[in-house]
């Protein structure tokens, strides 16, 4: 789940905002992406992005922030596996083995795109927005979203139940932000 909330210095939104801990996007009104903005300027880290089923939304999103240059290297619309391999550096073995929608297929689009960028962190997302392509293994709405960093990379699996494929690329951009945000704030959840 996650939250965008303008604060109103209501008592009762104080305690829902308690409540909500790290769930919270913003209490001064700001998108997720102005969010991730700040935090990666504040950090002095560089990001980059590798996209399949979001198409270079994910981009859009961070790119529509006044400043992104700052911490904004570089993306990739990797769609086919072989952009896959031959731009990220994705396994063949991996592809073959798991397919283009799996944990690590996405941690190594990650893996790959920062390492291509010379990034602090590449995030990257592979899925199924739908309406059709989905099967009961890997159903329409599924993404796995890839984080890596210098020595860290992990992916994680996440449904949406959307039969509307703009809908599903919207969720899994601002989830693949989410999931950035939290890492940044040192909050991330592994499991």
């Amino acid at each position: 789940m996650i939250v965008h909330i303008i604060s109103t210095g209501d008592e009762v939104l104080l305690g829902d905002i308690e409540r909500l801990e790290n769930k919270i996007v913003s209490e001064k009104g700001l998108t997720i992406a102005e969010e991730v903005g700040q935090l990666l300027a504040a950090q002095k880290k560089t990001l980059a992005i590798a996209e399949s089923c979001t198409g270079g939304l994910i981009s859009s999103m961070v790119t529509d922030v006044a400043g992104s240059s700052d911490y904004f290297l570089f993306s990739g619309v990797t769609y086919s596996n072989d952009a896959k391999m031959n731009i990220l550096g994705v396994q063949k073995k991996t592809l073959m083995d798991h397919g283009a929608v799996h944990e690590n297929t996405a941690r190594e689009m990650a893996e790959g795109v920062r390492l291509k960028a010379g990034a602090d962190l590449g995030i990257s997302t592979t899925g199924i927005a739908g309406p059709g392509g989905g099967t009961v293994e890997k159903p329409v709405g599924m993404v796995c979203i890839g984080l890596a960093a210098e020595g860290f990379s992990m992916a994680k699996t996440y449904w949406f139940p959307f039969d509307d494929r703009a809908m599903n690329k919207k969720m899994f951009a601002m989830t693949a932000l989410a999931l950035l945000r939290r890492h940044l704030l040192g909050v991330l959840e592994t499991s």
